[in-house]
Parts: structure tokens; C-alpha cells; sequence
């Protein structure tokens, strides 16, 4: 058994939903998601990720908000 049977760490997973997020990905990188990942990995980090960046644009919304209308 080779080291194509080892499952990919959080690590690899976070740095291949990031860049699909900016939609740029190595053809080596994708073969090797596709090869060794779990689609419920990928689909985990990627609603987690989500969430958080709609979080943060409502927070800065949030506060920017409340700095342009002062009650």
C-alpha cells in the first residue's frame, strides 16, 4: 500500500476548499482530492467556511452601520 491510501488531513482539506473559494487549483491537487478525499470532508469545510464568511460580512456590515448612523 502506497501513500495514495492515506485520507487527507484538515490541513489539505482547508487549503482545497480555500482555493476553490478563489477558484484557482492545481490539476495535481484536484486528482489528489478526488483520489484520497472524503466528499463529506470537502462539503463539511466548505458549509463551515461559508457561515464564516457570511458572518464576518454581516459583522463588518454591523459596524459599519454603526459607525455611519450614530444613535
Amino acid at each position: 500500500m502506497g501513500g495514495d491510501d492515506r485520507k487527507l488531513g484538515f490541513f489539505q482539506v482547508l487549503g482545497s476548499v480555500l482555493a476553490s473559494f478563489v477558484g484557482v487549483q492545481k490539476d495535481a491537487t484536484r486528482e489528489r482530492d478526488f483520489k484520497r478525499g472524503r466528499p463529506r470532508d470537502f462539503i463539511l469545510v466548505g458549509v463551515l467556511l461559508t457561515a464564516l464568511f457570511v458572518l464576518t460580512i454581516w459583522g463588518i456590515v454591523q459596524l459599519v452601520m454603526r459607525l455611519a448612523l450614530p444613535e
